[in-house]
């Protein structure tokens, strides 16, 4: 049955997997009712950091076999299984041939399993009507408790049929409306859907139907249907390609304004829920029962055409041609286009194929009858040319042609009011220097085009109003600019005659040619790049004696002390490198010393001025982030994540040419990530005052070097020769807690806490907990109660137990009263609990506000029971 919580289950279990150290990763695909075997194998070799180039799936099987057999711990779970799937077409070791691969696989049929030769099969049945009213109510409120809608709510529950895909997307959709909206609700419930879909019943139609119509606007529904097009696993980047074309956001001037949007709207739909998490943050999907009750709402009322993986099919009468506004094609097998469509209203034209080894034919009039078309989708094909009718959309805004295979591309350029244009992992070699003519055009994908080398010279500096190009794994052959010389590449200083580019996705072999300023780049990820030391020009090192000042010819001015050692190792980005509206920076597996050239003057460092989010991780030679002379200029950051670096000792750097004491402040940094460092030992190496008055969530975990709270700096150890303590304090304590609302940070660190005598008033903000232990540590459950006396979800990871949680009954009678009433208790691996608390035990106090509690991989003979008054 669809809609019953396959994959909910198996993403819950996978994430508990990897949270408990079962296995080493974790690799999802869902399969779908025809399975598209490159698409399975290129997720999982995504995962596996392995690049499927192969287009014969045998070969792409092969290496994705003996890749999977190098990994001592994997989980592969393949979801939404229809039919038989051959795994070693796949490329899926099993059974003997690798013990070490684990498989979990979902179906709605049990026979599908066992033919496959799954063993151990569970069934998953409908929620019994108390499960479904919790579900029901924790999804709709606590409204459907009142006297007025109770009894109705209760019938709309039932009518849902105990399916959670039904329960929730009603649930969401009536919240907070009225008695009479809930009663015309349940009378739509019951009337029973004239649709059928193998797997999905009138109960989960009628559902999501009605979620459907409650959703507020036409800009909501027409992304929900849209998406429904799509197919699995959707890019919210396609998504937003296919918006703008359709004109959808009409009024919104900038494409960031758009984009902005659009993951309003995408966010609003998740929390209707009809969709559903992607893999990140730039991915939904969309249960394939709600895609099919929504492409039949598009078909009744859009007039929308639509076929997914079929073999054989046939084109509409003309009539319902003429009437179309949608055409979707997913999957093809059919090669033969006809000679001419005649669609009017036709807006939107989506086709792509199963197999992409073999060139197509369309016809040169197919484009005729299709004048209104404003977004046309070709993925998978191979053609040589266009047919010449293309030149006749002149309403089309969105070109994509993606995975396909190109021959001459020169006809594009007449499309004059093209706006987006995608060649997304397609075989081009060179864009021609017609496309300059697209002087409309506001949104470039060139992205994994691995064959294109060359573009033509003042192509890209042509599109003046373009604000997003993305060339990510595109090895172009750049050119540099010199005067009085012809050249036959493009050169990236073109990029500085584009006023509006804010985003900017590039690969560059040679450093040298990057100019000196990307004026408007908001946001710049650099990942993955163990050959990178720099992201910067060459300068000249200077011979500077002490007291000399270098002059700007050779550098940027530069005061040196004899007492001070000058860093010439060289920076990720050295003093030529201005950024001064980038806002997001993400720099991962890259080997450098540091980040930015140091400097004692901070003339360099506005050129970061406007950075508001920073992550860095897997950069095993850094040993600091910041230099202190910087840290004034990083006024509006807000959002620090350092994470899996090695060699990292401090986040600070003492590198400073006067003898003041620092004071560094942080005005508007609201989380900080520190984790898996071990050799962290401070925020800065001296002495200094700090200030964090924005702070509010704080995670620490593994960084044992590291004493994250005292009451004062004065406990530490002065008598150090250097001043500097031997286990220097992150922060005091009392100045940066009393915003908090989210810790999560080690036992040692709690416990400090707990035994410091520190106001009560400090954590009253704390709403939310997660305590890192091990199997040595026994926890004071009592203690975090009290201390953190607001606090509203408590999480205890690898903790060991006295058999009970609440084990010190004379607690509950001695703070009666000071105790935090927490909503969610959850135990990850708590060594030696055998119960929660003794059945005479008297913890009423403690779980009547208890909403959810969890706890995993327990000991065998623990008990489930709570005690008696619960």
């Amino acid at each position: 049955m669809g809609g019953i919580g396959k994959t909910t289950l198996v993403k819950e279990v996978s994430r508990q997997a990897m949270e408990a150290k079962l296995f080493d990763m974790v690799v999802f695909s869902e399969v779908s009712q025809t399975p598209d075997i490159k698409k399975i194998q290129q997720e999982i070799a995504e995962k596996l950091g392995l690049e499927l180039r192969e287009e014969v799936e045998s070969r792409r099987a092969s290496r994705l076999f003996e890749r999977l057999r190098n990994e001592k711990k994997i989980l592969v779970v393949l979801d939404n299984i229809w039919k038989h799937l051959n795994l070693e077409t796949v490329g899926i070791p099993f059974g003997e041939d690798h013990k070490g691969c684990k498989l979990l696989l979902t179906a709605r049929d049990r026979s599908v399993l066992l033919k496959m030769g799954s063993k151990d099969n569970f069934l998953i049945n409908n929620l019994k009507d108390e499960e479904a009213g919790r579900l029901f109510k924790m999804m709709a409120g606590d409204d459907v408790e009142n006297r007025e809608l109770k009894s109705t709510a209760i019938d709309v529950a039932r009518a849902c049929g105990g399916l959670p895909i039904a329960l929730s997307t009603v649930a969401k959709a009536l919240r907070g409306k009225s008695l009479h909206e809930w009663k015309n609700s349940l009378r739509e419930l019951r009337t029973p859907s004239m649709v059928n879909f193998e797997g999905v019943s009138a109960e989960t139609y009628s559902s999501i139907e009605l979620s459907f119509n409650h959703l507020k606007g036409k800009q909501l529904k027409k992304i929900f249907l849209l998406g429904s097009l799509m197919g699995n696993g959707i890019h919210t980047l396609d998504l937003f390609k296919y918006s703008m074309g359709l004109g959808i956001f009409k009024g919104v001037n900038k494409m960031e304004d758009a984009r902005d949007k659009l993951y309003a709207l995408v966010h609003e739909l998740r929390d209707s829920c009809l969709l559903l998490e992607g893999d990140s943050n730039e991915e939904f999907s969309m249960h394939d029962v709600v895609r099919d009750v929504a492409i039949s709402i598009a078909c009744r009322h859009q007039h929308v055409f639509s076929v997914r993986n079929e073999d054989v099919w046939d084109w509409p009468d003309e009539d319902a041609l003429r009437k179309c506004n949608a055409i979707s094609l997913r999957n093809n097998s059919n090669r033969e286009f006809p000679e001419g469509l005649e669609c009017p209203n036709l807006e939107f034209l989506y086709i792509s194929l199963k197999d992409s080894s073999l060139e197509i034919n369309i016809p040169e009039n197919f484009f005729v009858g299709m004048k209104k078309l404003r977004v046309l989708d070709f993925t998978r094909m191979q053609f040589s040319s266009f047919p010449s009718s293309i030149d006749l959309l002149v309403n089309l805004h969105t070109l994509c042609l993606d995975q396909s295979a190109l021959g001459d591309i020169a006809i594009i350029g007449k499309l004059k009011n093209l706006e987006v244009l995608s060649f997304f992992m397609s075989d081009i070699m060179q864009l021609p220097e017609e496309l300059g003519q697209l002087n409309k055009l506001r949104l470039l994908d060139l992205t994994n085009c691995f064959r294109l080398k060359v573009i033509a010279p003042n192509l890209i500096s042509s599109l003046t109003r373009l604000e997003e190009l993305y060339m990510g794994n595109c090895f172009i052959e750049w050119e540099v600019e010199r005067a009085n010389s012809k050249r036959s590449n493009a050169s990236l200083d073109e990029l500085m005659h584009l006023p509006r580019l804010t985003t900017l996705e590039i690969h560059v072999k040679n450093d040298s040619i990057i100019p000196e300023e990307f004026a408007q780049l908001r946001s710049l990820s650099l990942g993955n790049l163990p050959e990178v030391t720099s992201f910067c020009r060459e300068v000249k090192t200077p011979s500077a004696s002490p007291n000399r000042q270098v002059s700007q010819e050779e550098s940027t001015a530069m005061y040196c002390s004899s007492e001070i050692t000058l860093d010439i190792s060289t920076p990720l980005f050295n003093e030529k490198v201005a950024l001064p509206n980038l806002e997001a920076l993400e720099i991962s597996e890259i080997n450098v010393n540091k980040i930015w050239h140091y400097n004692h003057l901070p003339v360099m460092f506005p050129r970061f001025q406007n950075l508001t989010r920073l992550i860095v991780w897997r950069c095993h030679k850094l040993k600091y982030i910041f230099s202190a002379s910087m840290i004034g200029s990083l006024k509006q950051l807000q959002h620090l994540d350092i994470r899996h670096c090695e060699d990292l000792q401090e986040i600070i750097s003492e590198n400073r040419a006067d003898q003041v004491i620092p004071y560094f402040v942080f005005p508007q940094l609201t989380t900080l990530g520190l984790q898996y460092l071990p050799k962290l030992r401070c925020l800065y190496p001296g002495m200094h005052t700090s200030e964090w008055p924005a702070l509010e969530s704080l995670l620490v975990r593994h960084c044992d070097k590291l004493k994250i709270f005292a009451a004062d700096l004065s406990q530490n150890n002065e008598n150090d020769q250097l001043g500097i303590p031997e286990q220097q304090l992150l922060w005091p304590l009392e100045k940066i807690v009393s915003n908090f609302k989210e810790l999560s940070l080690s036992g040692k660190d709690v416990k400090m806490i707990l035994q410091a005598d520190f106001p009560q008033h400090l954590f009253g903000s704390l709403k939310q907990l997660e305590i890192v232990g091990d199997d040595s540590t026994c926890f004071p459950i009592w203690n975090v109660l009290e201390r953190f006396h607001n606090l509203e979800i408590l999480t205890l990871l690898f903790f060991s137990f006295d058999e009970e949680v609440f084990s010190e009954e004379g607690s509950l009678e001695k703070h009666v009263g000071k105790l935090a009433m927490i909503k969610e208790l959850k135990l990850y691996r708590p060594y030696h609990l055998k119960q929660l608390g003794k059945q005479d035990s008297k913890l009423g106090p403690i779980f009547q506000y208890l909403e959810i509690l969890e706890v995993y991989y327990c000991a065998r003979n623990a008990e489930s029971s709570t005690p008696n008054n619960y």
